[in-house]
């Protein structure tokens, strides 16, 4: 019988996922409240304070791409989870997968244009149509397939940026060092320090919400094809690795503390310095936008990956030996209502800082934007274990499979007993 109970649960991974769900605010909260040219170039509102800079350099070494990569691996591992409850079930697990994915793009779009502009869904949903293809290969194949995604995921925007400092440095042939002239000129005044589009950009966010939907439909109307072409090669390789390490056990919480122990310490060892070090040549370059796009887009590539196994084996042994029973349970019932604590993140930040809202667009620095991190954190542990002690499911986890699979799902948990 398929009852909201015959799926396997592992408390480990929902509560890793619940930590995710929260990390990813601390990735995203500074897209929400400032200029999208300062989520990566600190001096793109002009000249950064002692603060600002502290901030975005620990953040671009620890927190940056990690918290997204957290997800995205969790991704391919729940990915799996659903697979197999389908066939457990009787029911087709291509059916369930792409039914899943089709409503997860849609859900994805209506979050672009109608709440936020940094949707991954519709990214996570295109990368689910491959996903399924490699459901049935073993840990080393799985792993193995990650490194093209990888490659091509760094060598597509590595040859871009290449060409950029090579027409910086004035050492393109002169044949298409016109044309790269222009393509730089326009990173700069996107992306560069002391941008012209940091005002553009406070204006709109600060004016009303018809205005901002009417920009998302009209100039940005093509932006999630856009971005699908920049991160599905990272993401697919990210999800790949998810996979890899459900399959290893390493998600489910069964290593042993040592070995997560391990693994957190030689993964962090690893990608610390250079990531360190990309943030100083971004700082000596004068923040400029070849240097941000190359640190952000191309270089950090693999050193993230690393970081984000080693926060996802730290999180992992601290799951294990120092979490109480009550805190699992919190963060656990967090990430099996990741969907609805991720689109409620966005309507809540969107309805603070954005013109409709509270309008505290651009007026708050980095490091006190985590004030709102906390309390969203705050929200999510406290109202997601009490709900899904009444019902089966978070609210947008019960939308998502009654669509998936065309029919009303049971949601409200029957009364105990007496």
């Amino acid at each position: 019988m398929d009852s909201p109970a015959a799926a396997t649960r592992y408390e480990s991974l929902d509560a890793i996922r619940g930590v995710a769900v929260m990390g990813i605010l601390a990735m995203n909260i500074v897209a929400f409240a400032l200029p999208f040219p300062a989520y990566a170039n600190p001096a793109a509102g002009g000249p950064p304070g002692a603060a600002d800079i502290a901030t975005w350099f620990f953040n671009f070494i620890f927190v940056d791409s990690k918290m997204r990569g957290m997800f995205s691996m969790l991704f391919g591992a729940s990915t799996l989870l659903v697979i197999d409850s389908a066939a457990a079930a009787g029911r087709s697990a291509a059916g369930a997968h792409y039914s899943r994915m089709f409503w997860l793009a849609i859900f994805g779009l209506v979050h672009f244009y109608l709440i936020w502009f940094g949707d991954i869904l519709f990214l996570y949903a295109m990368c689910g149509l491959l996903l399924f293809l490699f459901r049935n290969l073993s840990v080393k194949a799985l792993l193995l397939w990650s490194i093209p995604f990888f490659l091509i995921g760094i060598g597509l925007p590595g040859s871009l940026w290449t060409s950029l400092a090579m027409a910086q440095a004035g050492t393109l042939p002169p044949e298409v060092a016109a044309s790269m002239k222009e393509a730089l000129a326009q990173m700069n005044a996107d992306m560069g320090p002391s941008t012209p589009a940091y005002a553009k950009e406070m204006a709109l966010y600060l004016g009303s919400y018809s205005g901002i939907v009417a920009h998302r439909t009209g100039d940005m109307a093509g932006d999630p094809l856009f971005f699908l072409s920049l991160f599905l090669w990272e993401t697919m390789g990210l999800m790949l690795v998810g996979m890899a390490l459900f399959k290893s056990r390493m998600l489910t919480g069964e290593w042993d503390a040592a070995r997560y122990r391990k693994w957190a310490i030689i993964c962090f060892l690893v990608a610390a310095p250079p990531l360190a070090g990309l943030a100083v040549y971004q700082m000596e370059a004068g923040y400029d936008a070849v240097a941000i796009f190359g640190s952000t887009i191309v270089l950090s590539i693999p050193f993230d990956t690393l970081m984000t196994v080693g926060w996802a084996a730290l999180i992992m042994l601290l799951i294990k030996t120092r979490a109480s029973d009550a805190v699992r349970s919190r963060l656990a019932a967090a990430g099996r209502m990741a969907f609805t604590n991720y689109l409620a993140t966005s309507i809540v930040m969107t309805t603070i800082f954005y013109g409709y809202g509270l309008g505290l667009f651009g007026s708050v620095g980095r490091l006190p934007l985590y004030l709102f991190c906390f309390g969203m954190w705050a929200a999510m542990l406290l109202w997601s274990k009490p709900w899904l002690e009444r019902y089966h499911y978070g609210p947008l986890e019960w939308l998502w499979r009654s669509l998936s699979r065309w029919r009303v799902q049971p949601m409200k948990k029957a009364a105990a007993a007496q």
